[in-house]
């Protein structure tokens, strides 16, 4: 009888332990997707020279500012979609 309570004592808490260890593997994983601050820049100057025109000019300055708020509404997806699966396994669903 005490083998049973001993094992299940010690189940709840290897199960939160195997839990939060996913949860935080996946955060982990969240850099695995960043890409270089250097390379977005450089892709999205050309992109904007090509569509939009010379730098510094008002179109090529609208597009980068477009090509910014794209990229930010991107990794604010991608941060609340780690942190809603997060948030599940957490809550066992």
């Amino acid at each position: 009888m005490t083998r049973s309570l001993a094992s299940k004592t010690l189940a709840a808490p290897s199960a939160f332990a195997l839990l939060v260890g996913l949860a935080l593997t996946g955060c982990a994983n969240l850099e695995r997707h960043a890409v270089p601050v250097e390379a977005s820049q450089n892709d999205d100057d050309a992109y904007c020279k090509q569509s939009a025109g010379p730098q510094g000019s008002n179109p090529y300055v609208a597009c980068r500012k477009d090509r910014d708020v794209q990229r930010g509404r991107a990794d604010n997806r991608l941060e609340s979609q780690h942190r809603n699966l997060a948030e599940r396994m957490l809550n066992g669903q």
